[in-house]
C-alpha cells in the first residue's frame, strides 16, 4: 500500500466524498493554573484535563502553546462529525467541563470551523 487513497478505495476519490458532508471544528482553549509552581505540576493538571477530554468527547486533543510556562497553558481540540449541531452541542460541553476543573481557570476559548 502506497498510501494513495484509490489505493485503499477503488473509484475516483472525489466520488467518494459527493453528497457526504463533513464537518470539523477547531477550539483553542487558553488555561491559567495558578497553584502550578513548576512544570511538573502543570503538566499534571494538563494531563489529566486532556485525557477527560478525550474520553468524555472522543476528540482529539493537544497541548499547543505556552510549553514553558508554569502556570499558562494552550490546548487544541479537534472533533470531526457529519452533524454541525452535535459538535456545537460537544464544545458546549467542553466548555462546561472547562468550568468546572479544579485546578485551571478558563481565560479563553476560541472556536473555528474548518
Amino acid at each position: 500500500m502506497t498510501g494513495e487513497i484509490g489505493d485503499r478505495f477503488p473509484g475516483d476519490p472525489a466520488a467518494l466524498a459527493a453528497g457526504h458532508s463533513g464537518q470539523i471544528v477547531f477550539i483553542a482553549i487558553e488555561l491559567l493554573i495558578p497553584m502550578s509552581d513548576s512544570l511538573k505540576a502543570k503538566r499534571r493538571v494538563v494531563k489529566g484535563l486532556k485525557d477527560r477530554i478525550r474520553a468524555r468527547l472522543n476528540a482529539s486533543v493537544a497541548e499547543i502553546g505556552y510549553l514553558e510556562q508554569w502556570q499558562r497553558a494552550l490546548i487544541g481540540v479537534v472533533m470531526v462529525g457529519n452533524d454541525r449541531v452535535y459538535l456545537e452541542q460537544g464544545a458546549g460541553a467542553l466548555e462546561a467541563l472547562l468550568r468546572e476543573t479544579a485546578g485551571a481557570e478558563l481565560l479563553g476559548f476560541h472556536l473555528e470551523w474548518l
